[in-house]
C-alpha cells in the first residue's frame, strides 16, 4: 500500500513523539504498519509518501535511481538570475556539493493553502517564489542551497514526487489518501 499525505507545517515525519510539544504522524489516523518514505523537516510542508512495503523505500530514496522531487520555496528577497544559475549548476555546501538541479523563478505566487502560523513578513524586504527539482535528498538541502546563494528559505513545500503532484491529488494540509495503481505509476515516472 502506498499513501500520499499533505504534511502540514510543524509536524515531524515520524510516528514517535520525542518531545511533548511536537506533533507527529501518529495523530493523522494512518493504517497500522506504515512508515514515512523519506522525510520532510518539521518546518517544511507538502507531499510525503508512506507505505508498508520496503520496495518503495529503495525505489524512491536510493540515489542510483535519481528520482525527482519538486519543491516550491518562498525566499527572502528578490531572487537574481545569478542565484538561479548557481542553483542550476550545483552548490558547494561544505559537507557535499549538490548535484545540478532544475531551478526556475515563479512569476506569480503559487496557490498553496495559507501556512499556520504565517511566515514572518518584513515590510521593506520582498519575497520570491522559486521551484527546484532535485534528484538527491540531503538533510535540509533546499534550505541550505537557497541560503548559500543569498536567499534564505522562508517557506518550503514539496509539490511533487515523480510526476505525482500535490495539486492533482487535491489534498489539503493534514489529509491523506491511498494511491491507486495509476497514481503509483506517477510516483515512479
Amino acid at each position: 500500500m502506498l499513501l500520499a499525505f499533505h504534511k502540514p507545517f510543524d509536524v515531524l515525519s515520524q510516528f514517535t513523539q520525542e518531545h511533548p510539544s511536537h506533533r507527529t504522524l501518529a495523530e493523522f489516523g494512518f493504517p497500522p504498519d506504515v512508515y514515512a518514505i523519506g522525510r520532510l523537516d518539521r518546518d517544511s510542508e507538502g507531499l510525503l509518501l508512506l507505505s508498508d512495503e520496503a520496495r518503495w523505500n529503495d525505489r524512491l530514496l536510493n540515489p542510483r535511481h535519481a528520482h525527482p522531487r519538486t519543491y516550491h520555496a518562498q525566499v527572502d528577497g528578490t531572487v537574481t538570475d545569478e542565484a538561479m544559475r548557481k542553483l542550476r549548476s550545483g552548490i558547494d555546501l561544505k559537507d557535499f556539493h549538490s548535484l545540478p538541479c532544475k531551478a526556475q523563478r515563479l512569476d506569480t505566487e503559487p496557490a498553496h493553502p495559507p501556512r499556520d502560523p504565517p511566515i514572518r513578513v518584513r515590510k521593506n524586504i520582498p519575497t520570491s517564489w522559486i521551484e527546484l527539482t532535485l534528484t538527491e535528498g540531503k538533510n535540509r538541502q533546499v534550505r541550505r542551497m537557497t541560503a548559500a546563494v543569498g536567499f534564505p528559505t522562508l517557506r518550503l513545500i514539496r509539490v511533487s514526487i515523480g510526476s505525482l503532484t500535490l495539486a492533482d491529488l487535491g489534498l489539503q494540509p493534514g489529509k491523506w489518501k491511498r494511491l491507486d495503481p495509476s497514481e503509483e505509476r506517477q510516483v515512479l515516472a
